[in-house]
């Protein structure tokens, strides 16, 4: 008998986003626990290298772009019953709301929310996820807990995901699903390193935080195994904020 409230033995957990970032540093960690993990992406030569990091610990790997509907119902059809799901695919932007034309919001809503939300929908909807199963998704204190310039387009977009989480949270209750979310501050990914910000300004930026560095793909994962594991078993409806500080 495993008398760990933390561990993730005996779970099978889907994980989104698996092929690079925080989504493959989830996928690692809920495997690190003992998950039975089911990866997903839309890059199938990334996910091999998450699925060799994984081992035995992998269930599936189920290459897949949650923005195509199609793609979306046919990874919905392929999950076995599921304990668990991190939901971490999305992208990022830096941009002036004066350049935030409909067609930039579009895109980045497609991404950021309504991906993750019909994905949510569905595995609920088909039952999927079992009862007493955990939905983590990942948002951002930008929208929520920090307003920068530049991060209008972004920040709504995870806004709307967060609020979505509370709704979802209230609603699923009623078979036992739990849903909440992670706000991370500012994590260090290859998403931050397209060259839209120098590294300069990073170095610069990250000094604003009063843990002195920004977040590791690990620092959020850690997050995740706690609220997919039995140790927050009467936690829903809760935006779990990891942002070395920040937003104090």
């Amino acid at each position: 008998m495993n008398n760990n409230p933390f561990s993730l033995q005996e779970k099978t957990i889907l994980v989104t986003g698996a092929s690079s970032g925080i989504g493959q540093a989830t996928a690692n960690a809920c495997a690190a626990m003992g998950a039975r993990v089911i990866i997903t992406g839309r890059s199938q030569e990334r996910l091999l290298v998450t699925r060799d990091l994984l081992g035995s610990q992998c269930e599936a790997m189920i290459p897949a772009d949650l923005t195509l509907e199609e793609d979306v119902k046919n990874l919905v059809k392929a999950l076995p019953a599921l304990d668990g799901a991190v939901l971490c695919a999305g992208n990022s932007t830096t941009l002036p709301l004066q350049f935030g034309t409909r067609e930039k919001f579009d895109e980045m809503f497609d991404i950021n929310f309504f991906a993750p939300v019909e994905l949510m929908r569905l595995m609920y909807k088909k039952k999927v996820l079992q009862k007493g199963a955990s939905v983590v998704l990942i948002a951002s204190i930008g929208g929520t807990h920090s307003f920068m310039p530049g991060n209008g387009v972004y920040g709504a977009s995870k806004a709307a995901l967060n609020s979505v989480m509370k709704y979802a949270a209230r609603e699923y209750a009623s078979r036992k699903v739990r849903v909440n979310s992670i706000c991370p501050g500012m994590v260090d990914t290859p998403l931050i390193h397209r060259g839209t910000i120098t590294e300069e300004q990073l170095a610069e930026d990250a000094k604003r935080y009063p843990l002195g560095r920004y977040g590791r793909p690990e620092d959020i994962a850690n997050g995740a195994v706690y609220l997919l594991s039995d140790a927050s078993s009467w936690l829903t409806g809760h935006d779990l904020v990891i942002d070395g500080g920040f937003s104090i």
